[in-house]
């Protein structure tokens, strides 16, 4: 099944290129491949093969990566400490680049929310505890993703954003507005791929993979449960904010070699995702937008 997605920058729906297609396609349609996907997805081997990313030798598989997928290296500063003739020293110095000054500019109104991250977008109005609504096999509410009685109704009934990140993405992700970290904690989980394929196959993914959940107080959007979510071969989910205050457009963290998820909810009525995402999602396709264009307003 080819993997389709609305480009809001081309107006064009489009075919995505999957890196790891035919491994995803085993595990989750093959016999054989399904016997051996408890083992794949354990956090012992996802973390194993994240970690070898970091090894020098991976370094070699950065220049096929860059033509396959047609990525513009001129838009990314080399990791620290290299220089742009030898820009990286391995695949996950290559796969948590960073965008030059000026390529992704935060600048939205007070009733606007940027994107948090640069992936595909699925989006909803209103979310609740008491049924379940599922997209190509996902299902989404506050109770199973967050797994916390203290926060679950906050958020019952509320919007949601939900960003997938493909391997061939930035994966960095970032604060979408002012605000204050109120509570943080993790769930443990599996490591499932968060791949369409997989998730059509399996869909309980996002309310059982690991996850990290960031409770964070706005003045304008109220509060947001912000939720990094773990996949197949991802190395970590690394925090490198404070996880105190938060500044519109500020770094929160980053996943290591993978492709994964980042799920954010709101309380009911205090947003609403853009026109575009909400259009797209009725219709079982993801919008496909950058990190800091507008993915949410408050006030419809």
């Amino acid at each position: 099944m080819d993997i389709r997605y609305y480009n809001r920058y081309t107006n064009k729906v489009e075919v995505e290129k999957v890196y790891g297609d035919g491994a995803v396609r085993f595990l989750y349609s093959n016999p054989i491949g399904k016997l051996l996907s408890g083992a794949v997805t354990s956090s012992i081997v996802s973390t194993f093969y994240g970690e070898l990313q970091s090894m020098t030798f991976t370094k070699n598989k950065i220049p096929k990566f860059v033509k396959d997928f047609e990525i513009n290296l001129d838009d990314y500063l080399p990791a620290e400490g290299r220089s742009l003739d030898d820009p990286y020293g391995s695949f996950n110095e290559f796969f948590i680049r960073r965008f030059k000054d000026g390529k992704r500019e935060f600048n939205a109104a007070e009733n606007e929310m940027p994107a948090f991250s640069e992936a595909r977008y699925f989006g909803y109005e209103s979310i609740q505890n008491s049924y379940k609504i599922p997209v190509k096999g996902k299902y989404l509410n506050s109770t199973e993703l967050l797994q916390n009685k203290k926060w679950q109704d906050v958020f019952n009934d509320g919007p949601l954003l939900l960003a997938r990140l493909c391997p061939v993405d930035y994966h960095r992700f970032h604060y979408p507005l002012d605000g204050r970290v109120i509570d943080y904690y993790k769930v443990d989980g599996t490591y499932h791929s968060v791949n369409p394929i997989a998730l059509k196959m399996k869909n309980d993914i996002f309310s059982t993979n690991i996850r990290e959940v960031t409770i964070i107080e706005t003045e304008k959007f109220g509060k947001l449960a912000y939720v990094e979510v773990g996949a197949t071969m991802v190395g970590r989910i690394v925090q490198t904010s404070d996880l105190k205050e938060c500044k519109q457009g500020q770094e929160k963290g980053y996943f290591l070699f993978g492709g994964s998820t980042i799920i954010v909810l709101g309380e009911k009525g205090k947003w609403s995702p853009s026109d575009d995402i909400i259009n797209n999602t009725k219709n079982g396709i993801e919008t496909y937008i950058h990190l800091a264009d507008i993915v949410a307003t408050t006030g419809k």
